[in-house]
């Protein structure tokens, strides 16, 4: 990673989901993956609380609920298989002032989805995909529309990042073909 990419991927993500002093960002994700970056510095940047979690402590469905109310967490970050356990077994509906979740590290069903929006219907859920060397995420999707889809989509390109849909001899495919993705930017 570059640092210019960090920022933009920190100035993106500021334009599109807004963070301000009212808010408390969750820092849960160990140092050593990529997501905590985002979890680190955009709330240090906009003057949001950065609450850290203690060691293991995004693995404990009941400790996750209980810090998100006392500290009044608006903002924080699933992979979806935690996401899944959160939802069976951290009574996520009594997390009422929690305003915007992001998910990625995984793919993220349509069931979770659903499940998702029953439970903290308050809530927004984004959808975030990218690989580790392109500074953390590259495109995003809002899961908050009426549909869902039972395959979640990685969504949009985020700000001066291009994405390509290429074949075996780097030509785009036509929509509805699978192909490789190409990052750009």
């Amino acid at each position: 990673n570059e640092h210019g990419a960090v920022v933009n991927r920190l100035l993106w993500m500021q334009d599109a989901y807004t963070l301000s002093a009212a808010d408390a960002v969750l820092q849960k994700t160990p140092f050593s993956f990529d997501v905590s970056v985002w979890e680190f510095f955009w709330p240090l940047f906009t003057g949001a609380r950065l609450v850290m979690a203690r060691p293991g402590g995004h693995r404990d469905p009941a400790y996750l609920r209980e810090v998100i109310q006392t500290q009044g967490i608006t903002t924080l970050h699933f992979v979806p298989s935690m996401l899944d356990v959160f939802l069976a077994h951290g009574e996520a509906g009594e997390c009422e002032g929690l305003r915007q979740v992001m998910c990625s590290g995984e793919a993220l069903p349509g069931h979770l989805v659903r499940r998702f929006k029953a439970q903290l219907p308050q809530t927004a859920l984004h959808n975030l995909y990218g690989p580790t060397e392109a500074a953390v995420d590259v495109t995003a999707w809002d899961c908050s529309g009426a549909e869902t889809p039972d395959s979640t989509p990685i969504g949009k390109p985020i700000a001066n990042t291009r994405i390509y849909l290429l074949d075996a001899h780097q030509q785009p495919v036509p929509m509805g073909v699978a192909g490789e993705i190409y990052i750009g930017g």
